[in-house]
Order: C-alpha cells, then sequence, then structure tokens
C-alpha cells in the first residue's frame, strides 16, 4: 500500500516538474523588461543635455543675433518654453504623442497627466526617464520657430501660440512618426527628429514670419547681431547637447549611441567648415558666424540620420547641408523675400529635408539591424516613405500654423504696435534692459 502511495506521489512530482518545464519559455517570455543602470544614466543625462540646449544654447544663439532692445525677449521666448511646454507635457503631450493611439493619427489619453507613467521599465530605462526625454525635444522645437518673428512677436501671442501649436502640431506629428502611427507604420526613417523637429519648426517659422510680417525696418535698416560671442557660446552648447539629442535616442548606452554622436560631430564640423569656405569663395572672407550657422545646419541634416548612416556618409550629409542652406539663407530669402529673421527656414526647414532625403540615400542595415538599407545600399524605394514624411510634416505644420495664428490673432495682437517695435520688445513687453550699464541716477563718476 505504501510502496502504490509513493508510486503515485512520483508520478504527481514528475508531472509537476514537466509542467513547470513546459512553462519555463512562457513565463520568460511574460517576464517583464529589466532596467538597465548604465542605460538610465545616458538617459537621464541626454535628457539634461537636450534641455540645456533650449536654455541656455539656444536661448543665447538667437540673443545674440537681434539688436540689443530685444535681447531679454528673445531669451524669454526660450526660457518660457522650457516652463510651459514641460508643464503641457505632463497633462496631455506625452498622452497625446505616446499614448496606445487612435486610427495611427492620435496618440489617445491613457497617459494624461502622466497617469501609468511611473518607474516601470520601458524598453531598458524607467517609463519616466523615456517620457522626460521626450519632453524635452517638445520644449526645443516649439522655440526654434521663434527665431522666425523676434523683434515683432507679442508675448500673449506667444503663449498662445505655444500651446495650440505643440498640441494641435508637435505632438500629433511624433504620434505619427515615433508612437506608432502611420508614418512609423509606412517604414519612414527619423531617428531624432528631422521631420519632428527641424522640418515642423522651419515649415511654422515659414509661415509665421509671413502671417505676422516683415519688421519695420526691414531690410534696409537692420541693425547688426549685437553679440556674436554670445552666439558662438550659444552654438558651443547647442552642439554640446547635440551629442544627447542624436545619440540619447539610441535608447540604451551601447555601440548604436556611439555611431549617433561620431557621426553628429562629423556632420557639424563638416559644414560649418564647408559654410566658411563659402563665405570665402564668395564675400573674400569666412565670418565666425558663419562657421557657427554652418554647424548648426550640420548638426540638423545628421539628426534624422544619426542612428542609420556610416562616418563616411555623415561627411558628405554635412558638406551638402552647409552648401544647401548657406544658399537658402543668403539666395532663397532674398529672393522670395520674407523677414525670416534668424534664418530658421534656411536652417531648419532646408537642412531637416535634406536630412530626411539623405537618410533615405545613405542609410544602411551594416551599422543599425533595426533600420533599413537607402539608395546607394540597393533599397531606392526607402526614399518614397522619406518623401512622404517631409510633405505630410511640412503640410501638415504649414498648414496648421497658419490655422493657429489666425486664430490666436483673433483673441489678441499678434505683433506689437510699430512704436512699441522702435523702443524694443524688452522694454515694452517686459519693463527690463539687458544691459544696465549705470544705475538709473548715477553718473560714470558714482561707479568708483
Amino acid at each position: 500500500m505504501n510502496s502504490t502511495r509513493s508510486g503515485r506521489k512520483f508520478k504527481r512530482t514528475l508531472a509537476a516538474l514537466g509542467t513547470c518545464l513546459l512553462a519555463m519559455p512562457a513565463m520568460a517570455q511574460e517576464a517583464p523588461a529589466e532596467i538597465s543602470n548604465g542605460d538610465t544614466a545616458w538617459i537621464l543625462m541626454s535628457t539634461a543635455m537636450v534641455i540645456l540646449m533650449t536654455a541656455p544654447g539656444l536661448a543665447l544663439f538667437y540673443g545674440g543675433l537681434v539688436n540689443q532692445r530685444n535681447v531679454l525677449s528673445t531669451l524669454m521666448h526660450s526660457f518660457f518654453a522650457m516652463c510651459l511646454i514641460s508643464v503641457q507635457w505632463v497633462l496631455w503631450g506625452y498622452s497625446f504623442s505616446f499614448g496606445s493611439g487612435i486610427g495611427g493619427i492620435f496618440g489617445g489619453f491613457d497617459f494624461l497627466l502622466f497617469n501609468g507613467v511611473g518607474q516601470e521599465a520601458h524598453g531598458s530605462v524607467p517609463h519616466l526617464a523615456f517620457a522626460a526625454f521626450q519632453g524635452a525635444f517638445a520644449v526645443i522645437t516649439l522655440a526654434l520657430i521663434t527665431g522666425a518673428v523676434v523683434e515683432r512677436f507679442t508675448f500673449k501671442a506667444y503663449i498662445l501660440f505655444a500651446l495650440l501649436w505643440t498640441t494641435l502640431i508637435y505632438d500629433p506629428l511624433c504620434y505619427w512618426v515615433w508612437g506608432g502611427g502611420w508614418i512609423g507604420q509606412l517604414g519612414a526613417l527619423d531617428f531624432a527628429g528631422g521631420t519632428v523637429v527641424h522640418i515642423s519648426s522651419g515649415a511654422s517659422a515659414l509661415v509665421a514670419c509671413l502671417v505676422i510680417g516683415r519688421r519695420s525696418a526691414y531690410p534696409s535698416r537692420i541693425l547688426p547681431p549685437h553679440s556674436v560671442p554670445l552666439t558662438v557660446i550659444g552654438t558651443s552648447l547647442l552642439w554640446f547637447g547635440w551629442f544627447g539629442f542624436n545619440a540619447g535616442s539610441a535608447l540604451e548606452a551601447g555601440g548604436l549611441a556611439a555611431l549617433a554622436f561620431v557621426v553628429t560631430h562629423t556632420a557639424a564640423a563638416m559644414a560649418g567648415m564647408t559654410w566658411a569656405f563659402m563665405e570665402w569663395i564668395f564675400d573674400g572672407r569666412p565670418t565666425v558666424l558663419g562657421a557657427a550657422t554652418g554647424v548648426v545646419a550640420g548638426l540638423v541634416a545628421i539628426t534624422p540620420a544619426a542612428g542609420f548612416v556610416t562616418v563616411p556618409s555623415s561627411i558628405v550629409i554635412g558638406l551638402v547641408a552647409g552648401v544647401l542652406c548657406y544658399y537658402g539663407v543668403y539666395k532663397l530669402k532674398p529672393m522670395l523675400g520674407y523677414d525670416d529673421s534668424l534664418d530658421v527656414v534656411g536652417v531648419h526647414g532646408l537642412g531637416g529635408t535634406w536630412g530626411a532625403i539623405a537618410t533615405g540615400i545613405f542609410a544602411t542595415t551594416s551599422v543599425n539591424a533595426a533600420g533599413a538599407d537607402g539608395l546607394l545600399y540597393g533599397n531606392p524605394a526607402q526614399l518614397v516613405p522619406q518623401i512622404i514624411s517631409i510633405a505630410a510634416a511640412w503640410g501638415l505644420a504649414g498648414i496648421g500654423t497658419l490655422i493657429i495664428l489666425k486664430v490666436v490673432g483673433v483673441i489678441v495682437p499678434l505683433r506689437v504696435k510699430p512704436e512699441e517695435e522702435s523702443v524694443g520688445c524688452d522694454l515694452t513687453l517686459h519693463g527690463e534692459t539687458a544691459y544696465n550699464y549705470l544705475a538709473p541716477g548715477m553718473s560714470t563718476s558714482d561707479q568708483g
């Protein structure tokens, strides 16, 4: 009797063991993703670097280019974008961009107020880290547009425009490309924001400067940049932060991040050198401001391609960006007559468009198995989704910006009054001046 019971017990034990062994593959598949401390550290650092790109990076880059009566109002565009859009991102922006999705068009409402966004794994990093990293992109994209309309855009209009534009243009486009929407499903490649960030800001900048109109003194009496050193410092901070922008988009600390880091640096260096030589050839001398602008053009162009192309390809991408954006700034803008104050269209619009096309030409799975081969690697069909994504970004941003500005213009004035423009936006909009060399009532003898 005891032997019979023992036999039955042994059989049940074997059956249970067999069941566990059979279940192990399924259990392994269902196991939650593990958070990597190294990847998390890299994404948090990259997020801080992208935030630094907006302020002080972009703020100083733009601030140095305007006259000294509009320095603070220009800085305020970037600085306040960091406040306003960071809150918008938590309230609804992240959900609209990376939610579960509605018809490939709209992200949805599941992450409102960061509901469900916590310390759990999103890939190999905490969900909070991923969401914060993406939020920094939304901030700088909005800030980029302001360069086209500095020295004449009212601050009330800017606040309304910022909220509407980020909600109705940036968030849907981000979802289309990165959140699981139709552009991503189409197979378009955008590693770090050629369409989402640069084409959208460039297209919107073009419409904004056309709707708001030229500066009253344009083009005959526009003052030169009040501080090229500030702009060069801003460029250097942008260059540094762009490593987080592009290499951080690998979402891990590994070989792909290293590739994005190196091609970003190489393309920027090549474009800066190209722009300087273009000036030397056509204007007789290279300028510091030209080299700085060229560097930004190269950074813009390599952004969508950063995780998909080889280092030699990045040199070509940077070279073409330097030539193309130079002509956009010095030839196309005067020919068409629009007043894009700080050349957002010529650098970001054209640079981002070239970068998206270049991705379809130079992409290769030899450096990134998750991507696709481009034209030069036997897949000319990759240019089709790239061109569709470019058209979609230009169309959504351009038409959407036109509608938004018309609505905002009904609520508040879009541009300052002529007398306010003459005095400068620093005093008329913010009651401050950038450089108080003498305090009120003091003479030079009082300074000691």
